[in-house]
């Protein structure tokens, strides 16, 4: 059997010994890769094109809340992705999971439970902390974003993400390779699909969801 390979995104070193003593303890030994800043993350995913999971962490330099783990599941759509985070409150998980992770572990859990919650989604399934009941989104503006957010195209949520860390329209299209005419374009669909005026509103769509997290 191959050798798994799990992609540990987290800018504290402790942590990440933390995870890769967790990971280190599963039944067939995996190849660890890790990662300090979203770049890297995103570069690991790239390089590693048939990694088994991503550890992600949502507050790391180069990325805020919940857009990275969006840019990333646009961009990998086929690597499954758990958060891993401090904020581990019943709102974040389930716009986590809302989000398109596989998994949520909590900052503050022990090895074996991280241990299991990473073989639970190896094997195909969704993980999240036992105390987590599953229940509906209470606010419903945020709901309707959420639904809005997920007829974004992959290419479009990439656009978004990078719009939320300030990016320009040129800036943007350099990092994707494509002409600025055809940011201006995504743009345009997204603010159209997400019913704002301006980028900035998008932005500002964007942020609700990261309303009930921490720095």
């Amino acid at each position: 059997m191959p050798a798994l390979t799990i992609i540990i995104a987290d800018d504290h070193p402790l942590f990440r010994g933390a995870l890769r003593q967790a990971v280190g303890g599963l039944d067939h030994l995996p190849v660890i890769v890790e990662a300090g800043d979203f770049e890297a993350a995103r570069k690991a995913a790239d390089t590693h094109a048939q990694a088994d999971l991503m550890l992600l962490d949502l507050a790391m330099p180069g990325v805020s809340g919940f857009s990275g783990l969006m840019s990333l599941r646009a961009e990998f759509s086929s690597l499954p992705i758990v958060v891993v985070s401090a904020t581990d409150d019943a709102t974040t998980i389930r716009r986590a999971l809302e989000l398109g992770a596989s998994g949520f572990i909590s900052k503050s859990a022990g090895i074996e439970a991280i241990r299991t919650a990473i073989q639970s989604v190896l094997d195909g399934d969704i993980s999240a902390p036992k105390t987590y009941l599953g229940d509906a989104e209470p606010d419903a503006d945020v709901a309707d974003l959420l639904v809005r957010l997920r007829t974004l195209t992959p290419q479009q949520s990439r656009v978004l993400g990078m719009l939320a860390e300030g990016l320009l329209n040129k800036q943007i299209a350099y990092a994707l390779g494509v002409s600025e005419a055809t940011i201006k374009a995504h743009v345009s669909a997204i603010l159209l699909k997400l019913h704002v005026d301006s980028r900035t509103q998008a932005v500002i769509q964007l942020g609700k969801l990261n309303m009930a997290m921490v720095a």
